[in-house]
């Protein structure tokens, strides 16, 4: 008895039903869907762009960053010249960003050198997020970003986790797409020529 393949389109439909059950979708519904990157990449999440959203494909040498925090408090990356700032893009539906969080608010709580400020990049209401955090605490100050008018001065985030490590002088020093540990962001600051880890 002679086997007959099976027809092109029923292939076709079976694959792209793979691929739609393989995403990971967000807790909005109306928002898009970000689906992980393949094994043996950074770990972060990407991001499909609508069409209709302007990007900013580079970062700026020296970025400005003024935002209010969850707490009404006005955030300026410019008045932390003299610090090493950590810039982090993440989301609540975020895995990877949630991983990464307690161990950069042990750095910010541990280090005098280091700041860090978190920019959830999502839709979600100050108030919604301030519950999520009391589940999810860091010491570091949150702002929520505005998915359709992001800091001009940084790139539009492809993934998440982003993170930027800022230099004392305000330039960026190094990025990371992907979860960062805090023994990356101190080997960072010693190859830009900052104190080695364990020094203030």
């Amino acid at each position: 008895m002679s086997r007959h393949p099976l027809p092109v389109s029923l292939l076709a439909a079976a694959l792209v039903a793979m691929l739609l059950l393989g995403a990971c979708k967000k807790k909005e519904p109306d928002t898009d869907i970000a689906t992980p990157q393949t094994p043996g990449d950074t770990g972060a999440l990407t991001l499909p762009q609508p069409a209709e959203q302007p990007r900013t494909e580079r970062d700026v040498e020296v970025p400005g960053l003024k935002i209010a925090t969850i707490d009404g408090k006005p955030y300026d990356l410019a008045a932390r010249r003299g610090k090493w700032v950590v810039v982090n893009f993440w989301a609540t539906w975020c895995k990877p960003c949630l991983k990464e969080m307690p161990e950069l608010s042990a750095l910010d709580a541990m280090r005098e050198h280091i700041e860090v400020i978190g920019l959830a990049y999502e839709e979600i209401e100050p108030e919604d997020m301030k519950v999520f955090l009391k589940l999810h605490p860091v010491v570091y100050p949150i702002a929520v970003v505005d998915t359709y008018n992001p800091p001009a001065d940084f790139a539009t985030p492809r993934g998440l986790p982003m993170t930027y490590l800022i230099a004392p002088d305000g330039k960026v020093a190094d990025k990371f797409l992907g979860p960062v540990t805090a023994k990356d962001i101190e080997a960072a600051i010693a190859k830009a020529g900052g104190p080695k880890a364990g020094q203030s």
